[in-house]
């Protein structure tokens, strides 16, 4: 007679965590000012602001922005608080730095409010597969979340876990 196989995983009290299931859905745009510069080097204030006001604010409805320079130039701050006045009444999202900052931004405001009392007193397991853009920090902002109320946390998926903390007795 065969013996019953019994998922052991299924009939635990491991929780799962997927940073994707959170993900903010919209679109990311890197604007770069680099092309509003004299010679992608120097910014000349009337050329700049001439730029600002026929730029087309209203593409980035909807859109999750970061605002950078990519070439070597000084660029004062006003010209970075200045496109961000203009996106902002459009954008979800305004960030001055690269889109792995965008994310980075995104999820520690999206953490800060996720209730997390179904994971306290469970192993947790914070899913590792993502097809989406989540930036290291994400899982470090989730961590620092479970950890005060989760009995171990692993990262990795239920048949392959590599474990992180666990609560002392």
């Amino acid at each position: 007679m065969a013996k019953e196989i019994i998922n052991r995983v299924a009939s635990s009290k491991l929780k799962t965590f997927d940073l994707e299931e959170i993900y903010p859905e919209g679109d990311r745009v890197l604007f770069d000012i680099k092309d509003w510069l004299f010679q992608e080097l120097i910014l000349k204030e009337k050329d700049f602001r001439a730029s600002v006001i026929k730029h087309d604010w209203s593409q980035y409805k909807n859109s999750f922005v970061a605002i950078t320079c990519s070439v070597e130039a000084i660029i004062p701050s006003w010209a970075f608080m200045l496109i961000a006045a203009e996106v902002t009444p459009f954008a979800k999202k305004v960030v001055v730095g690269d889109l792995e900052l965008l994310e980075t931004v995104l999820y520690q405001e999206l953490l800060s409010f996720v209730d997390l009392k179904d994971f306290t007193d469970c192993p947790v397991i914070i899913k590792g597969c993502a097809e989406k853009p989540i930036p290291n920090s994400a899982f470090a902002f989730l961590i620092a979340k479970l950890q005060p109320i989760a009995k171990s946390i692993l990262f990795g998926e239920a048949c392959s876990t590599v474990p992180l903390y666990k609560a002392k007795k």
